[in-house]
């Protein structure tokens, strides 16, 4: 199997990546070890588009952020995926706080951040009713964002799907070598070769990088938890409210989400095991000990669901993206504001890749699918028309989230579509509200299993290991029975 590029990991990164190589004359093919894409630290992180004024001048972080943040809008409408520039504010609580906030704004400054701006305590109060009054003071950062990472990573996949690019998922990279002038990507028993070879893969990039001869680096897992909450009628700040940062990141913060829910969180623990992303009641605890300290009236008595995500935290604190070896490049180090970053990143990639292979750009490149509103944001009117244009339309599959049959189905349908309950849960929300699919998951294993023509026991949550059923009501009352016989 050949490909003039592959790229190893299928997050926001490589997927932003994937799309960008898309306006070039070649091959692309995107190797994932998980079931899906956005399966790592795309799909578990705060979602917010850093405004920029936080990374140190003069590292890639804070260029890339910057730019990054700036192309998210368009970006976001050119794929139809939620976004909203709500403002974030960053609150401090002592006058050595106060101190830390001037050097962010001055940070931010020189970072080329427009519209930071220091408010006094009575200021905060006004613009966030539900904020702690004691705090002293707040750097006001107006062009912060929210956005929905996995339904961004999903889109961009997508996108990159109808520009040619193949992505292979449950394929992950065992060793990688050069043979004959060629890359080499060995899974399983299969070979992928490819003429440039790009690493996005994470926590696992320092394996895959020594394969090519890369040295030095080391990643270290940060693991951070969340604590998820209900919609409520009206959200307690309007703005992603930051406490002040420490070396050890920006700290807990108390967030609303695009879709309405208030986000709380993370943590921030290093851990051996990349693949830990369990939640501890320690570890929940400390997030909302500190939330509380934002807002003193948090309860969780409307918590809905907890989760972690982990990191990939370069020791250094830039990200490193470029040339690793002879055709081969990395973006590595991708954490926060990795996200905020992605478009600019990739931007900035595929363009050195693009100048250093002497790739042409095509002469027409395909636009981005097009993406139905939800049912559950159309007006009565749309929502007739939708019925209308398909019957499946009528029939709500999760109540709480008010989503529909057609928009399931079109979900498992999209260029990269949904596989497990999971992926339909993360495209369409179909489960992620107050029973958390307790009511719609057995609908969406029938449709699944429908629309990928296998027994609803093949279904699984998550991908390989994570099947929700083992056999029939039948099948086990049978086996009860020959038991029985032989007894």
């Amino acid at each position: 199997m050949y490909s003039d590029i592959l790229i190893v990991g299928a997050g926001v990164m490589g997927c932003a990546l994937a799309r960008e190589l898309g306006r070039y004359e070649a091959t692309v093919t995107v190797l994932e070890r998980g079931h899906d894409v956005a399966e790592g630290a795309s799909k578990a992180n705060s979602g917010i588009v850093h405004a920029g004024f936080d990374a140190a001048p003069g590292s890639l972080k804070a260029k890339l952020n910057v730019e990054g943040a700036k192309m998210m809008p368009a970006l976001c409408a050119q794929l139809g995926v939620p976004y909203r520039q709500n403002g974030a504010l960053v609150v401090a609580y002592s006058q050595r706080e106060r101190r830390t906030l001037e050097a962010l704004l001055e940070r931010g400054r020189q970072n080329g951040v427009s519209g930071l701006e220091m408010l006094e305590r009575e200021a905060l109060l006004a613009l966030e009713l539900n904020a702690n009054p004691e705090a002293v003071c707040a750097l006001h950062a107006p062009t912060s964002g929210i956005v929905s990472p996995y339904e961004l990573t999903y889109a961009l996949a997508d996108h990159a799907a109808v520009c040619g690019a193949a992505f292979r998922f449950n394929a992950p990279v065992e060793r990688i070598e050069r043979a004959g002038g060629l890359w080499r990507a060995i899974v399983g028993g299969e070979v992928y070769r490819c003429g440039v070879l790009i690493l996005c893969a994470g926590a696992d990039g320092v394996r895959l990088r020594e394969f090519a001869g890369g040295r030095g680096m080391r990643l270290i897992p940060r693991r951070g938890q969340y604590v998820l909450l209900d919609r409520p009628d009206k959200l307690p700040f309007e703005r992603t409210m930051f406490m002040c940062p420490t070396e050890r990141g920006k700290g807990a913060l108390v967030a609303p989400t695009v879709h309405g829910n208030v986000l709380l969180g993370p943590s921030a623990e290093d851990i051996s095991d990349a693949e830990d992303t369990a939640t501890t009641a320690a570890g929940l605890e400390g997030v909302l000990e500190a939330c509380r300290k934002t807002w003193p009236g948090l309860s969780v008595r409307s918590a809905v669901t907890n989760f972690s995500g982990v990191r990939a935290h370069e020791e250094h604190g830039d990200f490193v993206i470029g040339r690793l070896a002879e055709n081969a490049y990395e973006a590595a180090g991708i954490e926060s504001p990795g996200l905020s970053a992605a478009p600019a990143a990739a931007r900035m990639l595929a363009g050195q890749i693009a100048r250093e292979q002497g790739l042409s750009l095509r002469a027409r490149v395909p636009m981005a699918p097009a993406r139905e509103k939800p049912f559950s944001e159309m007006t009565d009117e749309e929502r007739g028309e939708a019925v209308r244009r398909d019957p499946l339309h009528g029939r709500i599959v999760c109540r709480c989230e008010m989503v529909t049959e057609a928009e399931i189905r079109a979900a498992i349908r999209r260029p990269v579509g949904a596989t497990s309950v999971d992926g339909v849960k993360r495209r369409t929300r179909a489960g992620m509200g107050r029973c958390q699919g307790g009511f719609c998951s057995p609908r969406v294993m029938e449709i699944l299993a429908q629309e990928w023509g296998v027994p609803m026991t093949e279904v699984t949550k998550s991908g390989s290991g994570s099947r929700l059923l083992t056999g029939t009501i039948r099948e086990a009352m049978k086996r009860i029975g020959e038991e029985e016989e032989k007894r």
